[in-house]
């Protein structure tokens, strides 16, 4: 494994960089941090960190907002979460993340056992179909180990693919990461929780694919997933065979294809999100001015719909704020992993990346008809404690890597 050189100076633009320079944005200038200061702010990643405090300080303002007609959206426990993410936050920071890169065993144990936590007797708890939470004994507390998964499945597939040092030289290994990643993609179908396992399966993927798996691999791989995906769909609808997909699942793909199959039943949730996005205008109807989300006509306001909430009452200009918040912030995390030398340190980037951004797409897609409607969180926007903190926990990690940036891994 090559050893860590701190950050690099020059090299040669990959395909991105260019395309983004045509763009006027410099991935590398990002990762090296333009913003430029002594003591303790030398050691914190500024441009992950200032998008990232702004999401947080965003999301806290809509969920306030959210509370004054939403009586589930509780802004007091948005922010215990808020603080208990940025107490585990700083924990992760001020821990060198390279300790984890040779704990690949370790880290697989920890991934299966948050899978199947919810499945043991006396812990699990059941909520809209699904078993994905646990309650702890005698308390009214509940989390969400899947969420927990996300950063530990990001350090369980950086940690293998490191390994191979940029190259993945044999089909043996390449199925081999593959067959590792499908173990808590798997278990957390069984829950059922298609949502996150898609997130999951993203981010390990995308770390496959920058650990240097062949172009050839990867394609083949995705042309299965499609011929796979399609046979599942096409299993779910026809009579006496087995049907992989729940029914819920099936009619959201339905509703996806033609949201006038079922207007007022499963594409409700479609239509009033595109209404509520549609009505905000340039500049929104202001704080608690949701007409949808206040008047009770757009269900799940705070959690899965929670930027259609934000589009109607900031408009516009509030969900380009938000957006580009949110390029800042992974535009700046895969600078630093260009930049970074070790291996583990760009996987680990990498993938804390691809999970904002498929989260972002799939959140902010499924609310103007773009994607199918599935129960994926806006990351540091929606409401959910389990969320939150393993966001946050992310982004510790990509702090991590630039505090501990000269440091072997």
């Amino acid at each position: 494994m090559a050893s860590d050189q701190g950050i690099r100076k020059s090299e040669p633009k990959t395909l991105m960089e260019t395309i983004l320079a045509r763009f006027g944005v410099n991935l590398q200038k990002m990762g090296g941090s333009k913003i430029q200061h002594k003591g303790f702010w030398s050691r914190v990643y500024l441009n992950e960190f200032i998008p990232n405090v702004l999401l947080v300080l965003f999301g806290a303002v809509v969920m306030w907002s959210a509370s004054l007609t939403i009586p589930e959206a509780s802004f007091p426990r948005h922010m215990v979460g808020i603080f208990l993410g940025f107490v585990l936050a700083v924990v992760t920071w001020r821990y060198d993340y390279s300790l984890f890169a040779d704990k690949s065993m370790f880290l697989l144990v920890v991934d299966i056992v948050l899978m199947l936590m919810p499945s043991i007797p006396g812990l699990g708890y059941n909520a809209m179909g699904m078993t994905g939470w646990v309650q702890i004994p005698l308390t009214g507390f509940r989390f969400q180990p899947s969420e927990l998964a996300k950063p530990v499945t990001i350090l369980l597939m950086a940690s293998l693919v490191a390994s191979y040092n940029g190259k993945i030289d044999t089909i043996k290994d390449y199925l081999k990461l593959c067959g590792i990643l499908c173990i808590p993609f798997v278990l957390i179908l069984t829950q059922p929780d298609l949502g996150t396992g898609l997130i999951v399966l993203v981010l390990g993927a995308s770390i496959i694919v920058c650990g240097g798996a062949k172009g050839s691999w990867v394609l083949i791989t995705v042309g299965i997933i499609i011929v796979g995906a399609f046979a599942v769909v096409a299993s779910s609808m026809t009579e006496g065979m087995p049907h992989v997909l729940k029914q819920y699942q099936l009619n959201r793909l339905i509703v996806f294809v033609d949201p006038s199959v079922d207007p007022s039943g499963n594409g409700y949730n479609l239509q009033q999100a595109k209404i509520a996005v549609g009505s905000g205008g340039i500049l929104g109807k202001g704080i608690g001015h949701a007409s949808q989300a206040g008047g009770g006509f757009l269900p799940e306001a705070h959690t899965d719909f929670v930027f259609a909430l934000l589009a109607e009452e900031f408009g516009f200009l509030g969900s380009a704020v938000l957006l580009g918040l949110f390029g800042w912030m992974i535009l700046a995390t895969v600078g630093l992993a260009l930049r970074v030398e070790t291996p583990f340190g760009k996987l680990v980037c990498a993938g804390v990346a691809a999970m904002w951004a498929f989260q972002l797409m799939q959140n902010v897609g499924m609310c103007i008809g773009i994607m199918p409607i599935t129960g994926i969180p806006l990351p540091f926007v929606s409401f959910g404690s389990s969320s939150m903190l393993a966001q946050l926990v992310s982004a510790g990690l990509v702090q991590s890597v630039w505090l501990h940036r000269s440091k072997p891994a």
